[in-house]
């Protein structure tokens, strides 16, 4: 989760303070935050992250308060049905079990952050096993509670058009590092793609050096089968999370033709989304940007 991303860049910032950790272990009905979302609390009160969206974040911070002073760690329920549903609950109708545990060796160990983020970054997904009842946290599968923390998410934008603008800017607003690769110097330039990382190399050679993995989405744009068929061919040739590429049944009908000559195998080329996007109805860049956006976060929670 992008949320929980914050919170580990904010575990790494303020490393060696005296902090305690929030997380919904449970949920029922219309819980408002999933299960495993983090909420990291500071001794002198910042925080970050949320459990619920606010319902319940005051008393979550009173309570992470009495945790960093030294009390165990504790289990906090909250639901509609509490006597004080409008104040601390949740008035949506859901239920969520929360854990607040200190950020210690008796709690969540500063050192798992650390874990967590050299596997993230070296792709790889880590495992935290926690024991609800003494609020310890370690390394593994073995747990009454177990959190994954996958790698963050990444978008490959190839070809530096229109529509990559738009998408651009909604992968920013998902928490999502993203690329915009074209060779084409006049179509990549800061000015038209503020905030996202360039990259001027050929795609096969720009994505064979990103390494996408199964948190990675790789969309093509360039309406140019020079760019767009060698980026799928890199892309398919690794564990991409989410491929897909522009263009209508008929151009890419023709594409997989000669993405197959190239040498794809048939199922690497059943992985390809084409057209790209959820079927939206939609009309002009910022919607079809939107439509493809829609896709590729549904992919990604399929296969979580």
């Amino acid at each position: 989760m992008a949320e929980n991303d914050r919170v580990l860049a904010a575990a790494r910032a303020w490393a060696g303070a005296p902090m305690a950790l929030a997380t919904v272990v449970s949920t029922w009905g219309s819980a408002p935050r999933p299960r495993g979302s983090h909420m990291l609390v500071h001794a002198d009160g910042r925080f970050e992250g949320s459990v619920s969206g606010g319902c319940v974040e005051t008393d979550i911070l009173a309570t992470a308060a009495e945790v960093i002073a030294g009390a165990p760690a504790v289990v906090k329920n909250y639901g509609v049905a509490d006597a004080a549903a409008w104040e601390v609950g949740l008035p949506c109708g859901g239920e969520i079990a929360v854990l607040v545990q200190p950020v210690s060796a008796e709690g969540f160990s500063p050192h798992l952050f650390e874990a967590i983020e050299a596997a993230r970054a070296e792709g790889a997904a880590f495992d935290v096993a926690t024991d609800l009842e003494t609020g310890r946290s370690a390394p593994g599968s073995a747990g009454a509670f177990v959190n994954r923390y996958d790698p963050p998410r990444r978008l490959l934008i190839v070809g530096a058009v229109q529509i990559a603008q738009h998408l651009a800017g909604l992968a920013r607003e998902l928490g999502m590092a993203t690329y915009v690769i074209d060779p084409r110097g006049r179509f990549l330039t800061e000015a038209r793609f503020p905030g996202v990382i360039l990259d001027d190399r050929w795609p096969d050679e720009a994505i064979t050096a990103l390494r996408p993995d199964p948190a990675t989405a790789l969309v093509t744009l360039s309406h140019d089968p020079k760019i767009d068929d060698a980026a799928l061919l890199a892309a398919l040739a690794c564990r991409t999370g989410y491929v897909a590429a522009l263009g209508s049944r008929k151009s890419h009908a023709a594409r997989l033709e000669r993405l197959a000559a190239a040498g794809a195998a048939p199922d690497a080329l059943a992985r390809i989304e084409g057209p790209a996007g959820m079927h939206i109805g939609a009309i002009g860049p910022a919607e079809i940007a939107l439509s493809i956006a829609a896709s590729m976060v549904r992919s990604f929670h399929a296969d979580a």
